[in-house]
């Protein structure tokens, strides 16, 4: 199984990249914003603690994470590939992520970053809301604290995986259609 990571700051358009490359590669799509609401519909022990964190636009403990990615990569193990959204945001899951994938004789083939100034940020993240039926999305400071969680915690991260995985960033202004052109040359 291949593993490809989507990063970039939130509402960069990460989930919309994932969908469409996960058509084209048949890939699955394992966006961790999703599970934790699968893990919290199911009423499951991690899926209440990681919205905990989730709901105020705090990063869930690494450990949680480390627990959660590895039963994800157990269940997945017999497809082609998985798309990684919004997974590993920190250095410590990177490391995380690399020992499980070593553990698990896995590899990530790349590592795609959608670049978003935070002003366009914010405008998305406003029209997601207007459209969106998630609570946590009807909260303008939690889009502020997410883009600053994701500049502290995330950002630094990206700039550590560029030393141990295939980083390529791409700009994530324009249509889906254009962005998307840009991540398939690459592939």
């Amino acid at each position: 199984m291949e593993i490809l990571i989507i990063t970039g700051p939130p509402y960069s358009g990460k989930g919309t990249q994932c969908e469409i490359l996960k058509k084209e590669l048949k890939f699955e799509h394992i966006s961790t914003g999703d599970r934790c609401r699968l893990e919290k519909q199911n009423e499951t022990e991690i899926g209440r603690i990681m919205c905990e964190y989730e709901e105020k636009g705090d990063l869930v403990p690494d450990s949680i994470m480390k627990n959660l990615f590895s039963k994800i990569l157990d269940e997945n193990i017999s497809n082609k590939g998985i798309i990684l959204d919004g997974y590993p945001r920190t250095n410590a899951q990177v490391n995380d992520l690399l020992e499980l994938i070593e553990s698990k004789d896995l590899k990530i083939g790349k590592v795609i970053n959608i670049n978003v100034p935070k002003l366009e940020l914010l405008k998305r993240a406003k029209k997601r809301a207007e459209t969106s039926d998630r609570k946590d999305d009807k909260d303008a400071e939690i889009h502020i604290k997410r883009i600053e969680v994701f500049e502290d915690s995330t950002r630094p991260a990206i700039e550590y995986m560029k030393y141990k995985l295939n980083v390529l960033t791409f700009d994530g202004l324009g249509t889906i259609d254009e962005i998307t052109n840009r991540v398939k040359a690459s592939l």
